[in-house]
């Protein structure tokens, strides 16, 4: 309901999974109150620790709490609208999974996440919904 009633959502290509992540039943069916949450956390003005905590969520398509390759390969598709080949989606998926894998298991950790998006300058000024 709320999805259809936000047009600023359309636009965004993880607009299914971010009502996903801020509906309480996790399938994208929001309350008033999950829908007050979601503003909060995704406005301008939010801390970069919330806007992290949800990223990473938002990212997580596969629900296991840890981001692997795959979960970065549908995250470049969405945010480059599917632009780039297979080829240079898996070039910088690796690359980035080769930087940011601190512990070397093959899938970042919130902990790994949230060190590779402190070096990201952009981070607060583009990860927020535009009204």
């Amino acid at each position: 309901l709320f999805l259809s009633l936000c047009s600023f959502l359309q636009e965004n290509p993880f607009r299914h999974r971010i009502v996903e992540v801020f509906s309480e039943d996790g399938q994208g069916n929001m309350s008033f109150n999950d829908f007050v949450d979601m503003f909060s956390a995704l406005c301008e003005t939010a801390p970069r620790e919330l806007k992290t905590i949800y990223a990473f969520k938002i990212y997580d398509f596969n629900v296991d709490n840890f981001l692997c390759k795959e979960d970065l390969e549908k995250t470049l598709n969405r945010l480059t609208k599917g632009e780039l080949t297979p080829e240079e989606v898996n070039l910088v998926c690796s690359k980035a999974m080769e930087e940011a894998d601190l512990d070397g298991d093959s899938k970042l950790s919130f902990s790994d996440f949230e060190n590779m998006i402190s070096k990201a300058p952009d981070f607060l000024s583009t990860f927020h919904l535009r009204i």
